[in-house]
């Protein structure tokens, strides 16, 4: 009770800051109410020591807006969307069903867009393209750290596991390397031709969702928390799933984008991910059942599979082991 409460107060701090209402400092202190109720969570979640973390971070958080250094303010911003965007992930949980996965997902957003809040509520000094590689760098390291203990290290991967893990690491690499390469070196006819769709989108739709959140992070974490519920090696499908909360995580850190355009993207960025995400859980389900599962057609195929899917897992709000 004590938590929701920090995070709704911080919300209304920042909120009440984008206003503007209230002192100058208002955002900063509801950015570090809400960044350390996400330590907090965190470390309770991973199995840490949440009053001790959660206080350092409090603590930590308060030098930083009384010295008003810049650095500190930018490495505080980079902290606080990562815990984002790996908390984002660990506060799911197994999901039987597609809508509950979809149920996941949306919450996952949810949780990182909160977190994109506080992020700029440090007003970081920063090179967009620069922080956004650190910090999804960042998330992913650390949720495959968190995720190495919880799927019993690599040799609980298993054959299924490898294929996920390398094809999950090749879809973030030649993502990032052709954005980068596009930046770079895309001649200016190359560069029109592919941002054709994405000014097509943002002049009718408002938006463009984030490639790397639509392709990977969503499909990856509803396929992931559907797989949990059916074996241990989800969590490291699951981990890709920070493509898309540190996606978000990090959206607001744009000047040249609207609040508004960037919530619309990471929508429809959703429900983009949440389709593609439909079709590999479908196709899955269909080549991997036995006995009656893969005698059955359709939906009697879907209910008997979800009758199989009984693998427990501790509620979102207690620890993992």
């Amino acid at each position: 009770m004590g938590w929701a409460v920090l995070v709704a107060l911080g919300l209304g701090a920042m909120i009440a800051a984008m206003v503007p209402a209230g002192p100058e400092w208002l955002g900063g202190v509801g950015a570090v109410g809400v960044s350390s109720a996400f330590v907090w969570a965190l470390a309770g979640r991973t199995g840490g020591r949440p009053v001790v973390f959660g206080t350092l971070a409090a603590i930590l958080g308060i030098v930083v807006l009384v010295s008003g250094r810049e650095d500190l303010a930018t490495g505080a911003a980079v902290m606080t969307c990562v815990v984002t965007a790996v908390l984002a992930v660990m506060v799911t949980v197994p999901a039987v069903t597609f809508a509950q996965a979809a149920r996941e997902c949306l919450l996952a957003v949810l949780v990182a867009g909160l977190g994109a809040l506080a992020t700029i509520g440090f007003e970081p000094t920063i090179k967009v393209e620069d922080f956004e590689y650190v910090t999804f760098g960042l998330a992913l390291a650390g949720i495959l750290a968190v995720v190495y203990r919880l799927g019993a290290g690599l040799h609980g991967l298993g054959r299924r596991g490898v294929v996920i893990v390398v094809v999950g690491g090749l879809l973030v690499a030649v993502t990032v390397l052709y954005a980068e390469l596009l930046r770079r070196y895309g001649t200016p006819t190359l560069v029109d031709s592919s941002l054709d769709l994405v000014r097509w989108s943002r002049e009718t739709l408002g938006a463009f969702p984030r490639p790397i959140e639509t392709i990977l992070g969503i499909p990856a974490l509803a396929y992931g928390v559907h797989m949990r519920a059916r074996r241990r090696q989800g969590w490291w499908v699951c981990a890709f799933g920070v493509a898309a909360t540190a996606a978000v995580a990090n959206s607001l850190s744009n000047p040249a984008i609207a609040i508004t355009e960037s919530i619309l993207s990471a929508v429809y960025g959703l429900v983009v991910g949440l389709a593609i995400a439909f079709v590999v859980i479908r196709l899955d389900v269909f080549l991997t059942g036995s006995g009656s599962t893969r005698s059955s057609r359709g939906r009697r195929s879907r209910v008997d599979e979800e009758a199989t899917a009984v693998r427990p897992e501790p509620r979102r709000t207690q620890p993992l082991h």
